[in-house]
């Protein structure tokens, strides 16, 4: 009786804090532009926002600047933004023109497949964005081109205390099939 007593207190905190009973530390590898492994269990620590995007993708370009000026405010309160290109052979050459049309002054990752947004439950298309607590587990998903009230509400709970009510933990704009 104790034993699921204690299952069932935290799952009531896992749903109170806004992560998931299967939530597991994301640990994709990635390379980072100059072709070196990058890791997001290495950002473990931190508070991390992982914003999945391609050059070609229309919305991926219009939310872009509110992950630049995000990062500016909230990267001095700890945490760390990173753009996972999902950009094949063809397109990533343009990667470069991206990053400096949109002066992002954060990590971009190269390498990510639909195959990671299935894995990290984020959809099939594109943007996508996960926000992971310190110990790297996803606590809220947004799937299809966020909003800025959407991003300053989730970056504020996690640079706060969290004691407030947890912001939704799915966000969805975008119907799945």
């Amino acid at each position: 009786m104790r034993y699921w007593v204690g299952l069932s207190v935290a799952a009531v905190l896992f749903v109170t804090i806004g992560v998931s009973a299967d939530s597991r530390p994301v640990n994709l590898p990635f390379k980072d532009m100059k072709g070196n492994k990058a890791r997001v269990s290495d950002l473990r620590g931190n508070p991390v926002v992982l914003n999945f995007w391609a050059t070609w993708c229309v919305p991926c370009r219009a939310e872009m600047p509110l992950f630049v000026e995000a990062e500016k405010e909230y990267a001095p309160r700890g945490i760390i933004f990173v753009g996972a290109s999902l950009d094949d052979k063809q397109s990533r050459p343009k990667i470069p023109d991206f990053i400096t049309e949109f002066k992002i002054p954060f990590s971009i990752w190269v390498g990510a497949s639909t195959m990671d947004l299935d894995d990290l439950k984020l959809g099939t298309a594109l943007p996508a964005t996960a926000f992971l607590d310190r110990e790297g587990r996803i606590v809220v998903r947004v799937l299809g081109q966020i909003t800025k009230q959407e991003l300053y509400e989730r970056l504020e709970w996690l640079a706060g205390n969290r004691q407030g009510p947890a912001p939704d933990p799915l966000v969805r704009h975008i119907a799945e099939k």
